[in-house]
């Protein structure tokens, strides 16, 4: 690059290559990074998911039907991320009308606040029917709270919130010996919920799983063991 000179020069100096520096790349912009709270407006657009649930009928005649609306923060961006927003139970009957809207209401309210609202799980979890829970799909279930609960637990794990309870692989190698031994056995003597018959409750994932081997209780479908 050529530059002209218009005045008189008075002075010099030469430049190491030692004193040779790159010139700064300019800053990049910071990312400004959004996160749930509770003065954020509802956007006009939110994705959902509804989930049926369909229980006994001496404990609900018609199915509840759940929709949870997830908002995405940040899109686009590596900290694009799914959160539940807002949470909606209906039903035909009316039987139940009153708890489910505060329910729905009080949980959708946890979901703006933002923050961790996985302990919403297990305090649904926690609920207990005091007439007594029920069996759903093979599934021990404490109460209607309690599944509402579960899908609570699914919708979370779906969206990453929840990572899936991982089982070690000594516990998965014996969980599949003895499913290959069930498997192994004539029809009529297995269980149609592919657990043996004399097999009690679990207390972890409230499956009638559990056996008993070597002298200590095991559950087959979680690996929860009392022998640690």
């Amino acid at each position: 690059m050529v530059k002209k000179i218009d005045s008189k020069i008075v002075g010099f100096k030469v430049k190491s290559q030692e004193q040779e520096v790159q010139q700064p790349e300019p800053a990049q912009p910071e990312v400004e990074v959004v996160h749930m709270h509770e003065d954020m407006p509802r956007p006009e657009k939110l994705l959902g998911t509804t989930y049926k649930l369909k229980t006994p009928e001496h404990i609900s005649e018609h199915s509840l039907f759940i929709t949870i609306n997830d908002v995405v923060l940040n899109e686009g961006t590596e900290h694009e991320v799914r959160r539940p927003f807002e949470v909606f139970i209906n039903s035909k009957s009316l039987e139940h009308y009153q708890w489910i809207v505060a329910l729905t209401r009080i949980m959708s309210a946890v979901f703006r606040k933002g923050g961790d609202c996985t302990f919403l799980v297990e305090e649904l979890r926690s609920v207990f029917d005091p007439r007594g829970g029920y069996w759903n799909k093979g599934k021990y279930v404490p109460s209607l709270i309690a599944e509402i609960g579960n899908v609570i637990e699914q919708h979370l794990t779906e969206i990453g919130m929840l990572g899936k309870p991982e089982v070690d692989e000594h516990q998965q190698a014996f969980l599949d010996a003895k499913k290959a031994e069930l498997e192994a056995k004539p029809e009529e003597e297995q269980d149609t919920g592919n657990f043996p018959p004399s097999a009690t409750l679990c207390y972890k994932c409230h499956n009638k799983a559990v056996i008993v081997k070597d002298g200590c209780q095991t559950c087959l479908n979680c690996g929860d063991s009392k022998c640690g």
